[in-house]
């Protein structure tokens, strides 16, 4: 029901306009009343009426002044102007506040209520179209926050300029204008459930890490399998310091005591420009590469950890080496879940931890070269990948040579092995991805039909399914579902003579308007235009 305000000074025509119209028996809530603007408008913030009825020439507050505040506030209501005033004036500044109807006194009661009828469709055709905007928004979600999360990546490896940065900003309304950031890296996972299987778990802690975020000071991005990014800004050191802590806090507040749950986090260094933030990313991934070498939760500050990245060279001692610190399962986690970015932290880390100078050993030096060589292959076979994809340990070619060469060699057969690792993965990723398309070939008719829906259908988190429904196809799941119905419905437009919203109906649109205003957003023309052949062309 649609509500109905009144300013008039005078009380006569007041209480006509009020009692002669049985407002309520024609589908209107009168809900409110006032004799000058200037008590009206607080009114009016109050109740929010969908229509304001005003005489235009009152004390302390005219009819004009009172619109122009109630159209800056309150852009949606609409505004019937009376007046006994003739000045084109009036009608000209009524014209330019957006006053949807200029009417002279004297108006009888079936003459005002006949233009509020009018009015009425017009309010409710807007709100529909508000409703059918905001469900377009929210469906296209998934796109958006793919963009964001690409947004990170250009910030990150600083393969954008300054100026197609924030012209990416504005359009996701987002805003980076502070003078101090740091990136935090975050991987919270569940030992109960890999990184596949859909978990109510997981996902309500990725909605409270989510209700974290402060446009203000943090802005969190999804880095799939490698956890969240926390990117801080602030205007002042200090206060990026204390909010960076707060933070901290409350995640390891929440996730502490938790046992299915172990997290880590590796914290980057300050930076006072967009274009530093590099450098911020490179310390935190040092920091975060070191959770494959400790047990339990932490979160590691890099600017705690530079002294113990190098090692004093000592003469080699074979006493010095301490053996549980040689451990091959360390290599084996990395090649599972590690990221390429992070090979070369992880093998600097991993030699580091060892506690001496062995690698300038010869004798040991080919010792662990030659276990690592086959602690891949043995992994590269596992997975069902040709281990001649690995480049093989020749100690005639000079790779032995030195500790520099013979650490690069690890470095370069590790990225071998994630590669392929990915290769495999992206081949079962394949069968994931058919496995969605066919479920959507016989589902796209439900309008339930959703991303989370398909992922629980096929045991992934609705996070993980995306990622990898984008990077095998190119396009994000709403995008495909949409062309898909879409074109189911360029199919039936043409090849059937049914009703719009029987077509709209049986592609997964119950609301017929919805249905119609999507067609239109992605094929640039209407439902009726393309069953009589136009083509986009012609309609623009």
């Amino acid at each position: 029901m649609l509500k109905i305000f009144l300013v008039e000074d005078e009380f006569i025509v007041r209480e006509g306009i009020k009692n002669k119209i049985d407002w309520k028996a024609h589908g209107y809530d009168f809900c409110g009343e006032a004799s000058d603007g200037e008590l009206a408008f607080p009114m009016i913030q109050k109740l929010k009426p969908d229509i304001v009825i005003t005489d235009i020439k009152m004390p302390f507050m005219d009819g004009l002044t009172l619109s122009k505040l109630i159209k800056k506030e309150f852009p949606w209501i609409e505004i019937i102007i009376l007046t006994g005033h003739e000045k084109f004036e009036y009608a000209k500044e009524a014209i330019k506040l957006g006053v949807a109807e200029y009417l002279s006194k004297p108006i009888s009661g079936n003459e005002l209520l006949t233009e509020v009828d009018a009015l009425a469709v017009k309010i409710e055709e807007k709100r529909k179209e508000r409703e059918i905007q905001e469900k377009y928004k929210s469906e296209m979600q998934e796109n958006f926050f793919k963009e964001r999360n690409e947004l990170f990546e250009y910030l990150v490896t600083g393969s954008m300029s300054l100026p197609e940065l924030l012209e990416i900003t504005d359009r996701l309304s987002l805003d980076l204008s502070s003078l101090y950031f740091n990136i935090v890296l975050l991987e919270v996972q569940s030992h109960k459930h890999t990184n596949n299987e859909y978990s109510n778990h997981m996902i309500d802690i990725e909605n409270q890490l989510k209700d974290m975020e402060d446009e203000e000071h943090l802005l969190i991005f999804d880095r799939n399998l490698e956890g969240k990014a926390f990117l801080f800004k602030a205007d002042t050191p200090e206060e990026l310091e204390r909010v960076q802590n707060e933070c901290i806090k409350k995640v390891m507040d929440m996730l502490d005591g938790q046992e299915d749950i172990r997290y880590f986090g590796g914290i980057g260094e300050p930076v006072n420009r967009l274009r530093e933030l590099p450098q911020s990313f490179e310390k935190a991934g040092r920091a975060f590469a070191h959770r494959y070498f400790v047990e339990g939760n932490h979160i590691i500050d890099s600017t705690n950890q530079e002294q113990g990245l190098h090692v004093e060279k000592e003469d080699f001692n074979i006493s010095n080496v301490d053996t549980k610190q040689i451990d091959r399962s360390k290599i084996k986690e990395f090649l599972k879940l590690g990221a390429r970015e992070e090979v070369v932290y992880f093998v600097e880390e991993f030699f580091v931890g060892m506690n001496t100078n062995f690698m300038e050993s010869n004798i040991f030096r080919q010792y662990i070269t030659m276990d690592v060589y086959f602690c891949v292959v043995d992994f590269v076979a596992g997975i069902q990948m040709p281990r001649e994809e690995i480049e093989p340990l020749d100690v005639t070619s000079g790779v032995l040579q030195s500790s520099r060469s013979a650490i690069g060699y690890v470095v370069r057969i590790i990225e071998q092995a994630l590669e392929l690792r990915d290769k495999a993965a992206s081949n079962r990723y394949g069968n994931v991805v058919e496995e969605i398309m066919n479920y959507i070939e016989q589902n796209f008719a439900s309008e339930e039909l959703s991303l989370n829906q398909v992922a629980s259908h096929v045991n992934f988190s609705p996070n993980h399914l995306s990622m990898v429904f984008s990077q095998q196809t190119g396009q994000t799941f709403i995008k495909y579902l949409t062309d898909f119905r879409m074109n189911k419905a360029k199919e039936l437009l043409r090849c059937s003579n049914k009703r719009s919203s029987v077509i709209a109906q049986e592609v997964g649109y119950k609301d017929p308007h919805y249905f119609s205003y999507l067609f239109k957003k992605t094929q640039n023309i209407t439902p009726t235009q393309y069953r009589e052949g136009k083509t986009a062309e012609e309609d623009e």
